[in-house]
Order: structure tokens, then C-alpha cells, then sequence
């Protein structure tokens, strides 16, 4: 029974460890132990036991002052195993009375069932069909009740009045941090040439290193009739939307496509990337503002976020607002093409990201060759 016992405790503290309690599985670990050295004693090898279990009794100790934080079951084992503990202690000076064990050993063996029986059937269920009771007090933090609030406003993406708040912040010239379909970005309304500089000064980015610009769909640029030969156009047609930016010849069409103020702010002054994104929430965006300067949510020549808490730690205290939406679809950002002599001499990988070069230039191949 003394080994069962033992395997028992010992089994139970390594199952509580798997479920992140330490507290409970110190417990039980260190009562396997006690058991162990039981054993010890039920073998005729009492030497070195008294002293043992006098440490056990202080260590226990601080395992009951932890469990009186946690709930009334674990509270109430601790104290039984602090008696069972004496009582071991008294064993072994051959001055133990019968029926103060037998009553000890049964309190602990129904706590420990209904302890045992309990967490099986939370765990199971997920929910509290067996009460363990409230802790029997709680330490002072000097921690806040609540989490500090976040720097800046955080709207959740699947929210109709979350998108409608970014919107509104973008549409009056704010930066804000959103999702895509690769990382997430930077935005500013091409209609505010300030927020533009802002993102700059925002990720301490080099003026030199142009920002490209988001639309929604591949219609919003046919309609600003941009002097884009038939084979760019049905190269474009299968790498948008997707994770493939081009980059193309600039000009005064793109104050149709509604850039606005922001013209002389985005791309060079001979060309421009332009990216449909195959995201449902940042096209919806999109709609609302009109074409969105963009450009990676991390300090310049730091790795890409992948996470709206990681636009929120970095720049949160720099954006006016951060759309949350989860892990990205990436880790890596677009893939970038230059487009501007695809009829002369090809289209040239800039920048290899989410879409490996093979597959861009096979995209190509197959359009040129149709």
C-alpha cells in the first residue's frame, strides 16, 4: 500500500506539472517523496528519518501558506499531509497512538479522492462540476486591478465599428498599424501628405527609400486609365490580389485613382508599387479611405511584425490606432517586381518575399507566351 501510495503522489505531480500548476505538482512531488522514505521505515531502515521528516514539516510549511492562496481542497491536503508527516515522525520514536493514525490516514485519503476525483472531472468537462472551494485569502499586488491600457486604440478587425474606427482615424490623417496579407503595416491616406511623413519619422525610415500604395481591387486602377500596355495588364490580372507588388510608371492618373495630396510622397518620382491586398478586412478598409500609403509596422531595419501585439509594443505609442486581427498569414513580407520595361525587356525581381522569384517569373512566362 506504502508503494502505491508513493507511485500515486508521484504520478499525480508529474500530471499537474504537464498542466502548468508547479504549485500542485511541488505538492504532490514532495509527498511521493515522503512516501519513498516511508518505505524506508516499513523496511526496518529508520536511521536519518526523524530528521527527514522534521524537514519535510518545514517544508510543508510553505507549501500550506502557497495553498492557502489557491483553493480549500489543496489548502486542506497540505494541512492533512502536515499531520501525516508528525505522524510519521512519531513512528519512528515508537510513540505513535493507533487511533490517531487510523483517523489521520482517513482524513487524507478522502481528501485526497475528492481532490484527485475533482480535477479529473473540471479538466474533462472544462467546467467547475466539483468544487474545490476559494482561496483562502489573496496577497496584495502592487500590481494594478486592471492592465495598464493599451498606448493607443485598438479595434478588433471582425468589428464592423473597429474597422469604422481606423477609418475614420486614417481619413483625418492619422497613422494607424493594419493587418495584411503577408505582415503587418503602416497606413496613411494618400489623401494626407502629412500622415505620409509621419510614417517616416514613425519607423525613422530613410526618405530615400520609397513607400508603395494599397487599392482594393484592379477595377479602382482601370478607371484611372493608366498608360499600362495589354501585357502588363494580364500580368496583373493573375498576381492580384496576392501577395505581389509591381511596380509601374507614375504619373498624373493617379491623382484619379484618388492619391490626392500624397502624390509627390509616394513611390519616386519616375515610379510607383501598387499592391491589390488578398485580405477581406484591409480591402473593406480600403474602400472607406481610398488608396492607403504602406509600408511594413517595424522600426526601420528590424524584423517584420507578425502579430498586432508586436505593432502595439514597438510603435503602439507612435500610431494613433493599431486594427487587431491575430497572427499574420506571414512571416515574410510581399514579393516586389518591376514592371516598368515589361514589354522591352521583362519584369525584374526587387525584392523576393512570400512569393518565391520561380513562381513570379512563371507567371510571366506563362502570360508573354499565351
Amino acid at each position: 500500500l506504502i508503494l502505491i501510495g508513493g507511485f500515486v503522489q508521484l504520478l499525480a505531480g508529474f500530471l499537474v506539472f504537464r498542466k502548468y500548476d508547479h504549485l500542485g505538482g511541488a505538492a504532490f512531488l514532495t509527498f511521493s517523496a515522503l512516501w519513498s522514505h516511508l518505505v524506508t521505515i516499513g523496511a526496518g531502515n529508520s536511521e536519518g528519518f526523524t530528521a527527514g521528516s522534521i524537514a519535510f514539516l518545514v517544508l510543508n510549511a510553505f507549501l500550506i501558506i502557497l495553498a492557502s492562496s489557491f483553493n480549500v481542497v489543496l489548502l486542506c491536503m497540505t494541512l492533512a499531509m502536515e499531520l501525516l508527516t508528525i505522524c510519521f515522525l512519531l513512528f519512528t520514536l515508537e510513540n505513535l497512538p493507533l487511533p490517531f493514525e487510523i483517523v489521520m490516514l482517513s482524513i487524507f485519503s478522502i481528501i485526497c479522492f475528492y481532490g484527485a476525483t475533482a480535477s479529473l472531472a473540471n479538466s474533462m468537462f472544462g467546467k467547475d462540476l466539483m468544487m474545490m472551494g476559494p482561496p483562502l485569502f489573496t496577497a496584495e499586488s502592487s500590481k494594478k486591478d486592471t492592465e495598464d491600457p493599451p498606448p493607443c486604440m485598438c479595434p478588433k478587425s471582425h468589428c464592423t465599428s473597429g474597422l469604422r474606427t481606423i477609418a475614420d482615424l486614417l481619413n483625418t490623417g492619422a497613422v494607424c498599424g493594419v493587418p495584411t496579407d503577408t505582415v503587418y503595416a503602416l497606413a496613411a491616406s494618400c489623401k494626407h501628405p502629412q500622415a505620409i511623413e509621419k510614417v517616416y519619422r514613425i519607423k525613422d525610415r530613410p526618405q530615400e527609400k520609397p513607400i508603395c500604395i494599397f487599392i482594393s481591387n484592379l477595377d479602382q486602377l482601370r478607371a484611372a486609365a493608366p498608360p499600362i500596355s495589354p501585357l502588363l495588364w494580364e500580368f496583373m490580372e493573375n498576381v492580384y490580389p496576392g501577395g505581389i507588388g509591381c511596380i509601374i510608371k507614375k504619373g498624373e492618373w493617379l491623382k484619379k485613382l484618388g492619391v490626392g495630396a500624397g502624390y509627390s510622397r509616394v513611390g519616386t518620382q519616375d515610379s510607383i508599387m501598387i499592391r491589390v491586398p488578398d485580405l477581406t478586412v484591409l480591402v473593406h478598409l480600403i474602400d472607406m479611405t481610398g488608396p492607403l500609403a504602406i509600408t511594413s509596422a517595424n522600426p526601420s531595419g528590424e524584423v517584420d511584425s507578425t502579430h498586432h501585439d508586436m505593432v502595439i509594443s514597438r510603435l503602439g505609442h507612435k500610431l494613433e490606432g493599431v486594427l487587431c486581427d491575430g497572427e499574420s498569414d506571414e512571416v515574410v513580407a510581399s514579393t516586389v517586381v518591376n514592371c516598368t520595361k515589361i514589354d522591352e525587356s521583362g519584369i525584374t525581381i526587387v525584392r523576393e518575399g512570400c512569393i518565391p522569384a520561380g513562381k513570379v517569373m512563371q507567371i510571366f512566362e506563362n502570360v508573354k507566351n499565351r
